[in-house]
């Protein structure tokens, strides 16, 4: 079983002057968001939240404004205080931690990159990246090295002696991962740091943070209030309602089989074309034949495989009037044909 390199367990915080006492009647008596508000006049942040994240994968959280995500990535370096619950990083319980682990933690192991870069408009974009460097005590010469191996790894090398406001906003932002990147953290912590750009420099900037987490296998916690975003970036995604994950899962997972309403109104304009696989929709071969008859062993079907998404589907069936078989390991483990897949592009087949 892979081991977590983020891990939280029952995570609440709860904001007021009185949020001990609504914590306790939380605990004792299961009170609602609304009683909390209503009696002790604190404001639940965060609601029962537990998820792991495992080595190099990208974890999107996912919701509206105010629901809650931001709020939550912020214990995960204790920039925020749970009311309860424990958060691990590499094993180690954060809340445990003395002032000066916490700081190396957050200094040695986790890289943040904000949707607002704050970079330091008197430094160059070199210096700018190497800031955090030197607060740790970095020698010029060192700090300069990493900087310029940042800047290239993000595709701006030669762009160290510029001032920030020479940059477009979307150097801006690879100055930011850079600048997140240098210190060579395991862990990523992104709070929507797209969201502010143009659609095109923003799909950009994602198909390049792809590829570097390709490369690099940072385990990353990505923050987007964008289902679409979240698709493409995320391995797996938390949607957030109300301080609570009301679900967590792969994007195929989500759009296939929505927790509740809520979701399956997020959900209900995305494409599936992309996102869901054969093994979902696919029929298996005794049932296909009790209702259409046996499969003519001479006959030459279109194939295709289980991970295969609806539009390879939709190609292959594309001209046809046969099934599409489903193949793995040699043999036939499904048939998908014209109603099927059909079905499977409406959703109706998941239920």
């Amino acid at each position: 079983m892979t081991e977590n390199v983020v891990e939280l367990e029952h995570v609440w915080k709860v904001f007021g002057d009185r949020s001990g006492p609504a914590m306790d009647a939380i605990r004792a008596e299961g009170i609602s968001k609304a009683e909390v508000l209503e009696r002790f006049n604190a404001v639940v942040g965060v609601k029962d939240a537990s998820f792991g994240v495992t080595e190099g994968e990208i974890f999107c959280l996912m919701g509206l404004s105010g629901s809650g995500k931001s709020t939550l990535v912020r214990h995960i370096n204790r920039l925020i205080e749970p009311s309860a619950g424990t958060i691990r990083i590499l094993g180690e319980d954060v809340g445990a931690m003395k002032f000066e682990r916490l700081r190396a933690l957050r200094a040695e192991k986790i890289g943040m990159v904000f949707q607002n870069m704050a970079l330091l408009p008197h430094r160059s974009v070199r210096d700018n990246i190497g800031f955090a460097l030197e607060l740790r005590g970095m020698d010029a010469y060192h700090r300069s090295q990493l900087a310029d191996q940042a800047l290239e790894t993000v595709s701006l090398h030669g762009y160290g002696d510029r001032l920030p406001s020479e940059l477009s906003g979307g150097m801006q932002q690879r100055v930011g991962l850079a600048r997140a990147l240098a210190a060579d953290p395991e862990i990523l912590l992104m709070d929507e740091p797209f969201s502010a750009l143009d659609p095109l420099i923003r799909r950009n900037l994602q198909d390049e943070f792809l590829g570097l987490s390709e490369n690099l296998k940072k385990t990353t916690i990505f923050i987007t209030h964008d289902l679409d975003e979240a698709i493409r970036m995320g391995d797996r995604i938390g949607i957030m309602k109300d301080g609570e994950i009301v679900q967590i899962g792969t994007a195929e997972d989500i759009v296939t089989a929505p927790a509740d309403d809520y979701v399956a109104d997020f959900v209900a304009g995305i494409s599936r074309l992309k996102l869901v696989s054969a093994s979902k929709i696919m029929v298996p071969p005794d049932m296909y034949e009790a209702k259409h008859g046996p499969i003519a062993e001479t006959t030459d079907y279109p194939t295709a495989a289980p991970t295969d998404d609806l539009d390879t589907l939709v190609e292959r069936s594309t001209g046809t009037d046969l099934p599409v078989l489903i193949e793995a390991d040699g043999r036939t483990v499904g048939v998908v044909n014209k109603d099927t897949l059909l079905h499977g592009l409406q959703g109706s087949a998941d239920e």
